[in-house]
This record gives structure tokens, sequence and C-alpha cells, in this order.
């Protein structure tokens, strides 16, 4: 029997690997002769650096950059096991949670520290990317990652534009000559996972701003500021980047990739999947576990579960989920290919307690999904 493990990371608990691994030691006493292979997932979000760089057998690099707000950060980035891939979270660097509460203003939140993130890898000769999106406080459209990156932004004066999404309403000019000329020369993917356009109702003022601390009188700022930017844009680059599916995804960081670096938006667990070799491992398989720390009626919409069981379901295998937490709606997920779900959870319990305790829940859980088994194919 050959079995597929996929999970996504158990979030504030448990590794993807450290999942893997933990379904794996419940399944072996139960089925000693059966062949398992680990594929640590993600879905480009949080937790995709460190899947990719265990199923890569890879390093993380840490380096001080500039956070959303100005202040020096200490940002993570993977460098895989082919030694010419890195693996970015842009919210390592520019990310919300860097950003106190009662001082979250996507006006001035810059993603600079991101490009720096870029840059670095840069210089420690990798030729390939895999840039995840999610989480940021940012509303610059990418310009301070393309600042850190060598462009210039100017204003009717002349002078160099300040940081953060408001500056862009002042922008007048753009100068992209200085851009690392070593971009010219690499392949990014970038893990976006929604498909918002840059500006409107749907765009990434209106949609994403509030969370990041934006009024409804910022979001006609900054919304107005992000259309500034592409009328310079889009004759500058040549592409249209007001409408392009994933262009406002990050406050418009996807609009800056698309218009000005080798960039692919993809999703998230398409590269994941692409990396750790995952429909290949599966053709082989006669099952397939995933699992993440929750399921619900929002696993559906594309998380690494539901990519997972697509893949399985290709080749018309059964899929189990392991996950934390079953909330209602969880049915859901049998429509997306998972044919059983099961908590592993035993009693409620605060998240330090978890943090401890996840790996053996886990464990536990998986021993008996491996009972049953045996019950059924009559090992």
């Amino acid at each position: 029997m050959r079995i597929v493990i996929a999970p996504d990371s158990f979030k504030e608990t448990a590794t993807a690997m450290e999942v893997a691994t933990a379904i794996e030691a419940g399944l072996k006493p139960e089925l000693p002769d059966a062949t398992i292979i680990k594929c640590p997932m993600a879905d480009g979000g949080e937790g995709t650096v460190q899947s990719l760089v265990d199923a890569t057998v890879g390093k993380l690099v840490t380096t001080q950059v500039t956070g959303p707000v100005g202040q020096p950060v200490e940002a993570t980035y993977g460098i895989l096991g082919d030694h010419q891939t890195a693996v970015i979270e842009m919210a390592e660097a520019s990310g919300i949670h860097l950003v106190d509460r009662d001082v979250k203003d996507p006006k001035i939140t810059t993603s600079f520290g991101t490009g720096e993130l870029i840059r670095h890898a840069l210089d420690a000769g990798v030729e390939k990317f895999i840039v995840g999106i999610g989480g940021s406080a940012t509303n610059d459209a990418g310009a301070g990652m393309l600042q850190a990156l060598g462009v210039h932004f100017y204003d009717e004066a002349g002078l160099e534009l300040g940081p953060g999404g408001a500056a862009l309403g002042q922008l007048a000019r753009i100068d992209a000559t200085g851009l690392d000329s070593r971009l010219k020369d690499v392949k990014i993917r970038v893990a976006c996972d929604v498909d918002n356009p840059l500006l409107g109702e749907t765009g990434a003022s209106a949609i994403y701003g509030p969370q990041k601390g934006a009024t409804s009188e910022d979001i006609v700022l900054l919304d107005r500021a992000l259309e500034n930017f592409a009328d310079l844009v889009e004759p500058d680059c040549g592409h249209d980047i007001r409408s392009a599916k994933g262009a406002g995804a990050a406050g418009g960081l996807g609009a800056a990739f698309l218009a000005y670096l080798p960039a692919t938006l993809e999703r998230g667990a398409t590269i994941v999947s692409d990396v750790v070799g995952l429909k290949q491992h599966i053709s082989h398989a006669d099952l397939v576990i995933t699992g993440e720390g929750g399921v619900n009626h929002q696993t559906i919409y594309g998380k690494t579960p539901i990519h997972v069981a697509k893949v399985a379901k290709s080749f018309d295998l059964p899929v189990i989920a392991l996950c934390g937490s079953v909330s209602n709606g969880y049915e859901t997920v049998f429509e997306g290919g998972i044919d059983a779900v099961f908590s592993t959870l035993t009693e409620l319990t605060d998240l330090e307690t978890l943090a401890e305790t996840t790996p053996q829940h886990i464990q536990k859980t998986a021993r008996n999904v491996a009972r049953l088994l045996k019950i059924r194919l009559n090992l």
C-alpha cells in the first residue's frame, strides 16, 4: 500500500512537515508494510517558506529589512534545496502583523522591505523566485518594493516620492532605468489566490483597505492614488494593470509584479504542489491523507486540502483529511473530493497547550484511521 501524506500546517501549533511526520508515526504501527511519502503543503500564505524548505531540504535565511512603517524588522526567507530558488513571504517584511493596531494606516505603509528581501536573495545568486503576497499591511501598488529594486518615482517638483499609498496621488514621473538588471534573467512565480483588479469597488483599496486601517475617506483617496499610478505605469510598461486579475492583491503589489518584473500570478497551492512533486507522487498512490488546522464552510474555496483532493480525484483515489477543528459547514468539503474528515482534538484547551500536544493528537488520530483501514482492507 502506498500512502501520500500532504497536509498544510496547523497554524501556530505545527508545521506541515511536523503534521506529516505525526501522521506517519500514527500509521506505521498498524500498517508497517505501507510505503509512505510525505509532501508538506501550503497555499502561498503563512507557512509556505517553511513547507518548501522542509520538502526540498533547503535552508532559511534571516536578514534585517525595512518594515511597513519604516521600522527595522528581522525577516526570514528560504532558499530551496536546488540552491537556485528563493521562496519569500512578503508578510515577513511588509505584513499587517508588523503594524500595531492603533497605528494602522495604509496611506503610509510601504512594501520597501519586500524589495529588500528580493535584492538580498539576488545577492545570494538565486535564479528563481516564489513570492507569496498574502497578509500585507500595504496599499502602495508595490511602489516601495520597486524603489528598493532601483525604480524611482517623482512628483511634479522632481522630488522622490515618500512611502505609502497616498503619496502615489502626487506621482508625476517614473524612471525604471535603474531597475536591478539581474531581474531580467530570473523567473518569478507569485502566489496569488485572489482575482481582484487594481481599482474600483472590487479593487485593492475598497476590499482590503478597511482591514489595514483605511476609513471610507481613505479608500477614495487611495483608489485615486492607485489610478494615478496606473495612468503613468501602463504607457511605461505596456501592460493593462487596471483590470488584470490579481493586480489588486496585497494592496496592488500584484500590479507591480505584472508591470515591471518577469512574473506570473498563480494559485499558491498550484505552485507548492509543483515544487514538491505532488501530482507525480499521487499518481502512484493508493490513498491520500491531507489536512490543516481547521475545516469549515470556507475550506472548499481553494484551501490546501481541496487542492490536494482535486489532484487525488484525477487519479480516482480516496482522500482523508485530519484537522485540528471541524466547524459548521465542513460537509461542503465532500463536494471538493475529500471522502472523510477526522478531528484530532480530544478536548478544549488553550493555544499554548495545543502547541505542545498537537503532534501527539495527530498521531493518535492517524493510528485510529490506520486501524479502520486494516478492517476495511482485511489487512
